[in-house]
């Protein structure tokens, strides 16, 4: 089928398949969800499959040298299969990983590119053709403002930023990084649906296949969530020693640092907080610490959560303190929290 005159080839559609274009070139095909069983369409179902696995396994998705149809029509199918799945966090999960890989690809496209896929989303972005300003885009204050909401490094925030006439100056990579922000929140609300069609039972059975390996290689904790207020009460023994000594400004080994930090990120507590705990510590860093504990928060780097260790290693290194009844059914600081919650809110029910 041929494209109707476009500012994208088709190569980029499928390179960017969020944008309005490649939305307009799906819907002419008119694929709908019950195709999915027929055996043509298998190769398709693959790629969706795999596009959702590699987001779970590698917060990225690959853009592999495939039949340009098969991966621009792979994308509407994989968030099919993430919808279908009705997991919080593998649509989040596949969502971030479309975001991180369109960043990877916007930050080494040339100037007029970017800003044809800026003005995609309706963004007020211009090229900056003062020399004397070393900065190569301009962007408008309210889209600059809108993408930097989930951002935590001080570079974001619009009191450090050069700032003229409502614009933004931004460099080639910092708007990547925001247009990164925008494809995520683009997607995010594509997965976000009032209603659920009804899904063939091949679409089904892949997204079980899905959850599952989500559970594998995630972790049920880390997939099911903890309650919004962290319960204090609910540390396990050896989270509360390391909460206690951290409050205290008492040292902490680099395991015992690790732990307390990526145990706390994972039971709801904000990274500006974490950082907070620290600083009465005689080594304090604000620049370094600040930068330790949103890379364990998954808001730099790779951009993923790391989990504390299993109670195995913590023992191993000497962070196993006090251990109770519960801890001897349970091998995970996360699965103790998680016990102790839910036997928590039993009682709250009953009274």
């Amino acid at each position: 089928m041929q494209l109707a005159t476009t500012k994208f080839a088709k190569n980029d559609l499928a390179k960017y398949p969020f944008l309005k274009e490649t939305t307009e070139y799906v819907k002419r095909l008119d694929l709908k969800i019950e195709d999915m069983a027929n055996p043509e369409f298998t190769s398709i179902l693959e790629r969706a499959k795999e596009r959702v696995e590699e987001a779970i396994l590698y917060a990225l998705v690959s853009r592999k040298s495939h039949n340009e149809d098969i991966e621009i029509l792979s994308f509407p199918v994989a968030i099919m299969l993430a919808v279908a799945t009705e997991n919080s966090f593998i649509k989040k999960r596949y969502a971030l990983a479309e975001a991180k890989q369109a960043y990877n690809d916007m930050k080494f496209e040339p100037k007029e590119r970017i800003l044809i896929i800026a003005q995609n989303f309706g963004w007020k972005l211009e090229i900056n053709d003062n020399v004397g300003i070393p900065y190569e885009f301009m962007l408008h204050f309210a889209d600059f403002l809108r993408n930097t909401t989930h951002l935590r490094e001080k570079k974001w925030k619009l009191v450090n930023r050069l700032l003229s006439n409502g614009n933004v100056y931004l460099t080639r990579n910092e708007t990547a990084r925001l247009l990164s922000e925008e494809v995520r929140g683009q997607i995010e609300k594509r997965l976000e649906l009032k209603e659920l069609p009804k899904f063939p039972p091949k679409i089904i059975e892949i997204a079980e296949a899905i959850k599952k390996l989500s559970t594998e290689k995630i972790g049920r904790d880390e997939m099911e969530g903890f309650p919004k207020i962290v319960t204090q009460t609910a540390f396990p023994p050896c989270i509360t020693a390391l909460y206690q000594s951290i409050t205290s400004g008492r040292h902490l080994s680099h395991v015992g640092r690790f732990a307390i930090t990526s145990f706390l990120v994972n039971v709801g507590m904000s990274p500006e907080n974490v950082v907070d705990l620290f600083r009465g510590f005689s080594d304090y860093n604000e620049r370094l610490t600040r930068y330790q504990v949103e890379h364990i928060a998954g808001e730099r780097g790779s951009r993923t959560r790391y989990i504390p260790p299993k109670c195995a290693t913590l023992k191993t290194h000497g962070v196993c303190i006090n251990p109770d009844k519960l801890c001897q059914t349970i091998q995970h600081p996360l699965a103790y929290y998680r016990k102790k919650t839910l036997k928590t809110d039993r009682i709250i029910k009953k009274a």
